[in-house]
């Protein structure tokens, strides 16, 4: 972080539900990252990208819905999701509704996780039909997980990757993203802000400066759990 609040480097986080091999979904978070990489690099910041694909572990996120703890394998893909400053989610849209795999990931990410990280959304599917997918389910689930789903959302139909105007579109993300990095906004609203938001008790996304001194245990609920009365 330099002096004037903005940061020199940043991670970005891609997730990636795409199940076949290649991957159309795969193939439009790359090139949306790339782009990203670009944009931020022009203005003196420097990327590193983390990408999560969730097919190779969707045997362990069935694991983790079911036991209700996530997988170790699982537990990586969320901490690397919490250590990034901004995500890029892509998800296949399958019968008008987004990935399974792709919610059932979602399910498993503490509430508190993505607090004000920036989310460029993006899907792909087999007709056009499917376009609004992602601004009537991916924009409110990230909206619900107090994240910032970015103005411009992505959908990619089999006629739009030759399409110069899905290129525009992705650039309009990139340069969204970029501002807002570049900012410092999104840093400054969770540490401002963190204490007036609901938190899961022992929830795993916590900040340094909160501790155990702020939890209010002399509550009858609080007294119980540790073993007294009410």
């Amino acid at each position: 972080m330099n002096t004037s609040g903005t940061a020199d480097a940043v991670t970005v986080a891609v997730i990636s539900a795409g199940v076949s091999d290649p991957s159309s979904t795969r193939l439009l978070a790359d090139r949306i990252a790339q782009k990203t990489i670009d944009t931020l690099r022009a203005t003196g910041i420097q990327v590193t990208v983390s990408v999560i694909d969730l097919a190779p572990i969707a045997v362990e996120i069935a694991r983790s819905i079911v036991s209700g703890l996530p997988d170790e394998k699982v537990q990586a893909a969320i901490e690397r999701l919490a250590a990034a400053d901004a995500i890029i989610a892509s998800t296949p849209v399958y019968k008008a509704a987004i990935s399974g795999l792709f919610k059932s990931f979602v399910d498993l990410i503490d509430n508190d996780l993505l607090v004000a990280k920036p989310v460029i959304l993006a899907a792909t599917g087999g007709t056009a039909r499917h376009a609004m997918v992602v601004d009537d389910q991916l924009r409110p689930l990230f909206a619900f997980l107090r994240a910032i789903p970015l103005p411009t959302s992505l959908y990619a139909a089999p006629e739009d990757w030759g399409s110069a105007e899905l290129g525009r579109r992705i650039a309009r993300a990139a340069n969204e993203l970029t501002t807002l990095l570049r900012s410092g906004a999104p840093r400054q609203i969770a540490d401002e802000n963190w204490d007036g938001y609901q938190h899961q008790f022992a929830g795993n996304a916590t900040r340094a400066e909160q501790s155990v001194a702020d939890v209010d245990f002399d509550t009858d609920l609080m007294r119980l759990a540790a073993g007294g009365t009410s």
